[in-house]
């Protein structure tokens, strides 16, 4: 006679639905701490950022990208020295917000090339960028963005965008120091109202722009 396959049982069903549901919560909690250390990464590239801008100000009594004087330095362009750091947080090897880039390695405030004017990328694939006046046309000062001069990254998930527009200011995407851009990619502000809240989800992204000085 055949022999009959035995199932399974109810507590060996048990076992594998808890062992399922482990590594399911495992996965999970994996996610939420890369996440975390992609929002403390961030962090402290605004932590760092700002610290080598007052440094170089101490130091050489100029904005770096704006020093004219950086002509001491082969290679790296000098800016106008007229108070202010022209261009979007896109940089570029023509504006001096790429310039910014160049002054800091050169003086060895931060590290890379010293004829690099590109901008470092942050821990989400976006870049990290300075911007006076950032989110406004022209560069000025108005109620679409900061006044004074700006750190700007890129391409953050909502989950981040709010973390750090918490833990700097007052969580709210269009006011205070630290305003939120929904938009998609390295894309310059200008001209660009912050968004009216920040929104958690799969697909939006911000640029979000800290008042340093």
């Amino acid at each position: 006679m055949p022999r009959k396959q035995a199932g399974f049982t109810l507590v060996e069903i048990a076992i594998v639905l808890v062992i399922i549901g482990l590594l399911l919560g495992g996965v999970l909690k994996g996610q939420e701490l890369i996440t975390q250390a992609k929002i403390k990464n961030i962090a402290n590239d605004f932590n760092a950022t700002t610290a080598a801008i007052l440094a170089y100000q101490d130091r050489y009594r100029r904005l770096p990208g704006d020093d004219a004087g950086a002509t001491r330095w082969a290679g790296v362009t000098a800016g106008n020295s007229d108070g202010s750091i022209t261009g979007t947080y896109l940089g570029g090897t023509t504006q001096e917000t790429g310039y910014f880039w160049q002054h800091l390695r050169s003086s060895g405030f931060i590290t890379g090339s010293a004829t690099d004017a590109t901008p470092p990328l942050n821990a989400v694939g976006g870049i990290l960028g300075v911007e006076a006046g950032a989110g406004t046309t022209g560069g000025g000062t108005g109620v679409r963005g900061l006044s004074g001069v700006s750190l700007c990254s890129s391409k953050l998930p909502g989950k981040v965008a709010i973390a750090l527009d918490t833990q700097y200011d007052d969580g709210a995407s269009n006011a205070g120091g630290m305003r939120g851009f929904a938009v998609t990619g390295d894309v310059t502000v200008d001209g660009v109202d912050a968004a009216a809240s920040y929104v958690e989800d799969s697909t939006t992204t911000y640029v979000v722009c800290r008042s340093v000085l």
